[in-house]
């Protein structure tokens, strides 16, 4: 099997599961098994997978705060300085109020949302309020909210949070459900209760996997994996990593790891079980379809360097670029990659963004500088009605007369739809395959002090150059052609296919 065709498969088996997306938008429904390299800067916002990505601002917009030192790992507040222990969750609630694209924010709501992540929590762990008798020496919902540092104009929204804070006080509590952990899940369901898929609260341990993707090296395994199942699932090994060598396949399901069952455990937090450095053995056992019992598969993990640009001169003298993510520095690869192909003086180019999730703004606007000189790539529109564009980089391009097809599909998101929406205004090239995933919103993440994560808001949807909003609408290609699981299956790619056709015969 070729690289080509290779590609393909790994981007089908992202595709399946797209649907998944919208639960766990922002950071990933797939996330890429791997470790933080601790040397990285702070908001290097990947995505760990193939699904839908933040559009990450490179410079200051309207309400945006400066970006913050690198979450380390979960640090735990003293539980008796409640003052210190709420500071990021007061720091959360003013990043929303100055930055989240639909005001004004209601401060009981988001009261309310932090009260309910906090029963949500304890449903989790079978946990009840009913049962609970305070004692007549329990302390004051006005006590604990000004042990706590709550702002003085905000005490009458968030008492009854006290309250239920104070009743969860006298449960008892398993040991992971330390204080600062319960301060977390107040966070996450403040950040929830604001009904945006795209802002989202991330806990020291996600908001590490969150700061990695888009530097292309990780320390892992090397497994694009679907969360969002019953057990932590392979849907591909990457070429030539650990995964790929211990021979795991897509479909492959992680149902214990080092000897723990994990039946019942949230994938995410066995996914945190599969993470370490290089040099260390993790053992998972695995229950594949078509195979009558689990067994196990001892791998070492190494670090690992993500293939983002894979390049191929085609037949018909056709050049072709794959690009999986617009990762820091990503623009620089891709001109080096674009003018590697240009030297073998290609008739035509195909630039593949199927189940590009997207990546950082600036990065996209330089690489579509490449094939447009002039104009504005898109345009930021903010919730007070403002607006921001983003012109092509003057006098940059080298591929900007060569015949071009952007080959999209659903998993085609957020900076991809800028590129693909840009060559189709600007009548630059023809968009060939199924319609992109519909991600039309800017995030700007933000780390929360104390070491307790991150937060990801929404701060402004962005527009076409001809002023078309995308959000939850995608953009239909110019030629639609389906690639089916039949397809797949027989290592077909119908949608190279008609690219490549289109190239060489212009219809």
């Amino acid at each position: 099997m070729n690289k080509t065709v290779k590609t393909i498969l790994i981007i089908f088996l992202a595709v399946i599961g797209i649907t998944a997306i919208l639960g766990v938008v922002g950071f990933g429904s797939y996330l890429l098994i791997s470790n933080v390299l601790e040397d990285r800067a702070a908001i290097q916002t990947p995505e760990i997978s193939f699904e839908t990505q933040d559009i990450l601002p490179e410079e200051t917009t309207p309400g945006e705060t400066q970006e913050q030192p690198e979450t380390p790992p979960s640090a735990d507040v003293p539980a008796d300085n409640l003052e210190e222990l709420f500071n990021a969750f007061w720091t959360a609630r003013q990043l929303l109020q100055d930055n989240f694209i639909n005001q004004p924010v209601d401060d009981e709501l988001l009261a309310e949302g932090a009260r309910q992540g906090m029963l949500d929590y304890l449903s989790e762990l079978d946990l009840s309020l009913a049962d609970v008798d305070l004692p007549e020496d329990a302390p004051t919902p006005e006590e604990i909210g000004e042990a706590a540092g709550t702002p003085e104009d905000l005490a009458p929204a968030f008492m009854p949070f006290w309250e239920t804070w104070i009743q969860v006080q006298y449960l008892e509590l398993p040991e992971e459900a330390s204080q600062t952990n319960l301060m977390q899940k107040a966070i996450g369901g403040m950040v929830d209760s604001l009904g945006d898929d795209y802002t989202n609260y991330f806990d020291p341990d996600l908001a590490q996997q969150y700061n990695t993707d888009l530097s292309g090296e990780y320390e892992g395994i090397g497994a694009w994996v679907d969360t969002t199942t019953d057990y932590l699932t392979i849907i591909s090994p990457i070429k030539d990593t650990p995964a790929e060598e211990a021979g795991l396949q897509p479909g492959d399901q992680v149902v214990a790891i080092d000897g723990d069952d994990m039946t019942g455990v949230d994938p995410q937090i066995a996914l945190k079980r599969v993470l370490g450095p290089a040099g260390t053995e993790v053992i998972l056992t695995i229950k594949r379809e078509g195979v009558e019992e689990p067994f196990d598969v001892n791998i070492v993990r190494r670090r690992i360097v993500i293939p983002y640009i894979e390049t191929e001169m085609l037949e018909g003298n056709i050049a072709y670029l794959s690009l999986a993510r617009f990762y820091e520095d990503g623009e620089i690869d891709f001109r080096n990659a674009l003018e590697d192909l240009l030297e073998e003086d290609p008739d035509g180019l195909i630039v593949d963004l199927r189940a590009n999730g997207g990546g950082y703004l600036h990065v996209v606007v330089a690489i579509a500088s490449e094939f447009i000189d002039e104009g504005d790539i898109l345009i930021e529109r903010f919730g007070d009605g403002s607006t921001k564009e983003y012109p092509a980089l003057r006098s940059k391009g080298i591929a900007l007369d060569i015949p071009l097809v952007i080959l999209v599909d659903g998993g085609s998101a957020s900076a991809s739809e800028i590129l693909a929406g840009a060559v189709r205004d600007y009548d630059r090239g023809v968009l060939i395959g199924q319609t992109t995933f519909g991600k039309g919103s800017v995030q700007l993440p933000i780390t929360l002090p104390d070491e307790q994560g991150l937060v990801s808001i929404t701060i402004a949807r962005w527009l076409t150059p001809d002023g078309d909003l995308i959000q939850g609408i995608g953009i239909e290609p110019d030629i639609f052609v389906e690639l089916t699981e039949e397809d797949f299956e027989n290592e077909r790619d119908p949608q190279l296919d008609r690219a490549v056709e289109y190239l060489l015969t212009g219809e």
